[in-house]
């Protein structure tokens, strides 16, 4: 993995990830920036997020759990004059028709194993997300690519 960061003007950065992808961050106008970008410390949140959905829908196409829709919403706290984050929580919402159980542990096994969840536990940073489930639509339920299902036995 890389990362290169190109200052632009006061704080704000361009991003690049070496990969052809790039984002611009900066710092809310009440903080001195422009506002023209999302923050670092948002960017931090905004990846837990991403990442969570990610490996939940890696696990479930492991343990064959169809969904039809997945949305993670997180909120940070960073108390006035923290240096960091001290605490994030959130709701994981997902639309199947699998028990409570198996998606419970579909979400226990992703908090567990999402790279950038370590990092925050690694940080002693709390990461607290409760589940909701809801009947799926008339859509048709997602399953991983094939490449990513599990080997029939």
């Amino acid at each position: 993995m890389e990362a290169r960061g190109v200052w632009k003007a006061g704080f704000e950065t361009r991003l690049e990830d070496g990969r052809g992808h790039g984002v611009t961050i900066d710092l809310p106008s009440d903080e001195g920036g422009t506002d023209v970008g999302t923050s670092g410390l948002e960017l931090a949140v905004m990846s837990l997020a991403g990442c969570i959905n990610t490996i939940f829908a890696l696990v479930a196409a492991k343990r064959k759990l169809p969904f039809g829709g997945l949305t993670v919403s997180l909120t940070a706290d960073r108390p006035a004059g923290a240096p960091t984050i001290q605490k994030v929580r959130g709701t994981l919402t997902v639309q199947t028709s699998a028990s409570k159980e198996e998606v419970q542990t579909v979400l226990r096994l992703t908090l567990k194993t999402c790279p950038v969840g370590v990092l925050f536990e690694q940080a002693n940073i709390p990461v607290e997300v409760t589940l909701q489930i809801t009947p799926p639509s008339a859509a048709k339920l997602h399953l991983a690519p094939k490449h990513l299902a599990p080997e029939p036995t």
